[in-house]
């Protein structure tokens, strides 16, 4: 079927393989399933969150147009951590660590079995960037196929996600609602299986994944638990057995344009500043210059069009419903925005598949070009006394953009929300979180904790926050995060104290505390590292490896 020599027969072709051939006799393979072409399914499925909850069913799907087409299917499990379920404890240090798991371990197991392709299965925030990661360290024929968005909730009559959730636990701990009104909320929420529901990183990446070529165009909008799923999990498995006959590989598909594309429709969505570390990452394993500074450029260029959760009104079954991502790439390409001519997994380019987009009259969801909900996208990058290798901001259109105010300093995550949740964070404030970097959380926690419990609690608009740890794809409001070089480091961020005057200013580019450069190198040089939090084990070999978030925060050797 190929020109192309098959892996797998260096495991299962002649007398010596015998053994081999013999284990997977014992689970039920034939000779004849063994002398077609194996393609490996990796799975990020697992029973501990609704994002990866259905990808076991799902896998069932895929295998069945494996088959179909020709192939045989070994299906094998990586790890997931759910950033929304761990979020603001220690658990959360395991989530931007997972990433890089999940990624090892494709490669691993890819080149253990040497299958001939791959499918990657994936659903909660890191698997996406994992899996990607790991098909293009194989750079063997491959696709990565998302299990959709969940469904969203309904309260009062009204759309909710997990963000209004965890914005809720603020209200409730400022007064505002009531235990049991924030009791149905939490109920629900969240009403079956599928990654969360806004534009947040999962949705965002997905988005990404198909602009970048990847994922099978129109195959990420679909929902999770929508019947149409399962035929895009069969056409998925029927599509590798194609990719593998006409030898595509990921860095075949990939360029700096196509980048380029992805980062475009985070922008244009009002995607999450995680795509910055996650795009970063992915550019560094396929040998792609791209540098922080380049998403602000991208972004600045794009119109913002999706009016979507967190900062606007819809959510990820809403761009199903109006047409799907690829009407968003419509749009783009309609503006000159992205490049038409980059290759897609299907052979196609990406404004060939556009041409098969079907918009939903009146829909409201994808702005025309001549109306977009902002001139341009919502990842800015910021340098200063406090950044000098960078820091990210996402602006959805209605934040201020100067903000001037006292640091109140937390060297840990915990502190910082029961700082908010007591009422000791007051208008004006700029609250501070550190030592919650790459190195030194280790694993650089999301604060969505604290961020919605921020908003929750009436300060959304007058109180700003940085961090060199992350934010959540469901954060809004003025939340700085990827401060750069970390506290852990001796970056600039641990020279910080309670009072100093923090100023943010978006339009200058710019995040800086009232002190000379020589104020801070004097702080610096009474400054001392801390003590690893962990001395062996996972967190322990990660924070010895892993690079700076203006990096990618990537923790393998890269070309």
């Amino acid at each position: 079927m190929t020109t192309m020599p098959l892996t797998s027969r260096t495991i299962l072709e002649g007398r010596d393989r015998a053994p081999a051939r013999s284990f997977l006799k014992g689970i039920g393979y034939t000779n004849e399933d063994l002398s077609k072409p194996i393609i490996g399914i990796a799975n990020t499925w697992i029973e501990a969150m609704p994002c990866n909850f259905h990808l076991r069913t799902l896998a069932t799907k895929v295998k069945e147009g494996v088959r179909a087409a020709g192939g045989t299917p070994m299906e094998f499990n990586t790890i997931a951590v759910s950033d929304g379920i761990t979020m603001g404890t220690e658990g959360m240090k395991a989530s931007l660590v997972s990433r890089e798991v999940v990624a090892d371990s494709i490669e691993l197991v890819g080149r253990g079995y040497m299958f001939d392709a791959i499918i990657a299965l994936v659903g909660c925030d890191k698997t996406l960037p994992g899996g990607a990661m790991g098909l293009i360290r194989l750079n063997q024929p491959s696709l990565i196929l998302y299990g959709g968005s969940i469904a969203p909730g309904k309260y009062q009559g009204r759309d909710i996600t997990i963000q209004d959730v965890f914005e809720a636990v603020g209200a409730n701990a400022a007064g505002h609602i009531s235990d049991s009104e924030l009791l149905e909320i939490e109920n629900k929420a969240c009403p079956g299986a599928g990654a969360c529901g806004g534009q947040y990183t999962a949705n965002t990446m997905s988005t990404a994944l198909e602009f970048l070529g990847l994922s099978p165009a129109g195959s990420s909008s679909i929902p999770a638990t929508d019947p149409r799923k399962d035929q895009v999990a069969v056409d998925s498995g029927k599509l590798i057995m194609e990719i593998l006959k006409k030898e595509r590989r990921p860095k075949d598909i990939l360029t700096r344009t196509s980048f380029e594309n992805a980062i475009a429709s985070v922008a244009a969505t009002g995607g999450s500043t995680n795509a910055v570390l996650h795009f970063l990452a992915l550019a560094r394993e396929a040998s792609i210059p791209l540098e922080i500074d380049d998403f602000d450029t991208i972004s600045s260029r794009t119109p913002l069009l999706a009016d979507l959760k967190p900062g606007g009104r819809f959510v990820a079954v809403d761009v199903d419903r109006a047409g799907g991502a690829m009407l968003i790439a419509q749009r783009l390409i309609e503006g000159g925005h992205i490049d038409p001519s980059q290759k897609t997994v299907t052979g196609r380019t990406l404004g060939e598949e556009t041409n098969a987009v079907i918009e939903t009259p009146d829909q409201e969801v994808i702005r025309p070009l001549s109306n977009p909900v902002k001139g341009t996208g919502g990842l800015v990058i910021l340098h200063g006394n406090v950044a000098p290798e960078g820091c990210v901001v996402k602006i959805a259109g209605h934040e201020r953009l100067y903000h001037q105010g006292p640091a109140r300093v937390y060297d840990q995550e915990e502190m910082a929300m029961a700082a908010v949740t007591k009422g000791e964070i007051k208008p004006g404030d700029v609250v501070v979180i550190r030592y919650e970097g790459p190195k030194g959380g280790p694993g650089m926690r999301e604060m969505l904790g604290v961020t919605a419990a921020v908003v929750g609690a009436g300060l959304g608009e007058s109180v700003a926050l940085l961090t060199d740890g992350r934010f959540s794809g469901a954060t809004r409001g003025l939340m700085v995060g990827h401060v750069a070089p970390e506290a852990a480091q001796g970056g600039p961020i641990a020279a910080i104290k309670e009072g100093d005057n923090i100023v943010l200013d978006v339009e200058k580019r710019r995040l800086d505390v009232d002190l000379s450069e020589s104020d801070i190198r004097e702080r610096l040089s009474e400054w001392t590292a801390p003590e690893p939090k962990y001395l062996s084990g996972v967190f322990a070999k990660y924070s010895a490896l892993v690079s700076s978030a203006s990096d990618g925060a990537i923790t393998g050797a890269t070309q």
